[in-house]
């Protein structure tokens, strides 16, 4: 299997689960214009475990380098195939409440505040199960990621003024989604093995799982839990009405069925580059930088999709510090393992 050994590498690749995992809520937003969040959300799904799986298969099966998907899936314990699929299962009602946030409150504002808010906890829980990384950088950047939650939720507070409802229920699904998102990696991280070199050859440990199998498992609890959260929202929605299940197939077009399984593939690159980049660069520097996600995503939504058009006056001095912010973050928890 494809393994990691550079440590500027790993760097990279969680540069690349930034961008996915910023980018590929875009893809609801496309979607959302003709259907309902719920609908995307079921191909969103099967995108993730589909990309899991081509990779598992590719690049998880390749080279000399410790086992093969099948070998290692076959090998795995249990309770660390348990570990992985109850990542997966935490990750879905987290990533459900947030696109339904993204849904009344935007991009510029689900992101910094519930995947910002996932950044803090996720970086702090996994440090404290693999403490890997400089307590102080890492501290010091969770800090300034904290600080931009904080101006965001003001920003959000100046737009949403007169619809003290709709920001209410913004801010708070997106806080409930951050703290669950911010529980869900260690789960994945402390069910991979160690890797090591032993005579020029990278082994793996035995028991636990490759990285690879890790993301295929994880994404297995996505998929099979979708058919218990995402009914539940559809059934009981946080905005309008209940959303029929035959509208899945009777509204949907080829097209629509495509942006939300991109959508997944998307975010499920980011996953597997993130889990890959960790057996190099440590599970909270992959997981912390990787959660800069919550600057890209409110790029996108500030200055693409124009959620915060026609905000009151200094709202935008606002955005800019938040967006300060997080980048001395991301660059503190860079530095932290470096």
């Amino acid at each position: 299997m494809f393994v990691v050994q550079s440590y500027p590498l790993a760097v990279f690749l969680c540069v690349v689960t930034m961008l996915c995992w910023g980018s590929w809520a875009n893809t609801q937003k496309l979607a959302g214009k003709e259907w309902r969040f719920q609908l995307f959300y079921w191909d969103y799904a099967l995108g993730v475990y589909v990309l899991s799986l081509l990779l598992a298969f590719t690049l998880g099966s390749w080279g000399a380098n410790g086992r093969s998907f099948s070998v290692d899936l076959a090998q795995a314990e249990t309770r660390w195939l348990r570990s992985a699929f109850m990542g997966g299962i935490i990750f879905n009602l987290s990533n459900i409440l947030l696109v339904a946030a993204i849904d009344i409150a935007g991009m510029a504002v689900a992101f910094p505040v519930g995947v910002g808010l996932a950044l803090v906890l996720g970086v702090l829980t996994t440090y404290l199960s693999t403490h890997v990384g400089n307590p102080p950088m890492l501290a010091a950047g969770v800090g300034f990621v904290i600080v931009a939650i904080v101006l965001d939720a003001f920003a959000y507070g100046r737009l949403a003024r007169g619809k003290s409802g709709a920001s209410a229920k913004g801010i708070l699904l997106s806080v409930t989604a951050g703290v669950l998102m911010g529980l869900f990696y260690k789960y994945v991280a402390q069910s991979m093995g160690r890797v090591e070199s032993q005579g020029g050859v990278v082994v793996l440990e035995a028991g636990k799982l490759s990285p690879y199998t890790a993301v295929v498992v994880f994404s297995t609890g996505v998929v099979v839990s979708n058919f218990v959260w995402n009914s539940l929202i559809m059934l009981w929605p946080f905005t309008g009405t209940r959303v029929p299940f035959r509208d899945y197939f009777t509204k949907g077009s080829v097209r629509l069925h495509a942006v939300g399984i991109l959508g997944g593939m998307i975010w499920g690159t980011g996953m597997a580059f993130s889990i890959i980049a960790s057996t190099r660069a440590g599970a909270a520097l992959s997981y912390g930088l990787g959660q800069g996600a919550t600057l890209v995503g409110a790029l996108w939504g500030v200055f693409v999709w124009k959620e915060f058009k026609g905000a009151p006056k200094g709202t935008s001095n606002l955005l800019a510090a938040m967006f300060v912010c997080y980048v001395a973050g991301l660059a503190l928890l860079i530095l932290s393992k470096s």
